[in-house]
């Protein structure tokens, strides 16, 4: 979805209504079950968690000046989308999500690298979204960061 929101509210607000309960479930679970250390705001057009400038003051490469992206949620045309950065950095955790899919949901596991679609919004496994949201803590994300992505 392109938008222009400023904040998760205005983004929330230019969902489709028939998406806005789940989406907010969605963004209520991860906020709730993210370690301390990670920060809810605007990134990249979507709703996200991410590592704050004041822990780390270097911030995501790519964006000199911002908070290191660790989790974003977004409303696509035909989906919701979960992205993970934890899961396209380590392969343990990817495949734990992985195998633990099919014990939350019927549905087939829609993924790219970072990306988690669902299609059908009243089988989004919350239960299993909690679960991968307390895996990795802001001092691992940033250890995983630094080993996997920053330029030197």
């Amino acid at each position: 979805m392109q938008t222009t929101a400023l904040s998760a509210e205005e983004y929330l607000a230019q969902i489709p209504e028939e998406r806005q309960d789940i989406f907010k479930k969605l963004s209520d679970t991860i906020d709730t079950n993210l370690p301390e250390g990670f920060t809810f705001g605007m990134g990249y057009g979507m709703p996200g968690w991410g590592v704050p400038l004041d822990l780390y003051p270097e911030g995501y490469h790519c964006s000199p000046g911002t908070p290191l992206p660790f989790i974003s949620i977004a409303s696509q045309k035909n989906f919701i989308a979960l992205y993970h950065m934890g899961m396209y950095a380590q392969p343990e955790l990817l495949a734990w999500f992985t195998s633990e899919y099919p014990k939350y949901s019927k549905r087939k596991l829609d993924m790219g690298k970072s990306c988690v679609r669902f299609k059908k919004m009243d089988d989004i496994p919350m239960e299993l979204i909690a679960e991968l949201c307390k895996k990795i803590t802001v001092w691992n994300w940033i250890e995983c960061y630094e080993k996997n992505f920053k330029k030197k």
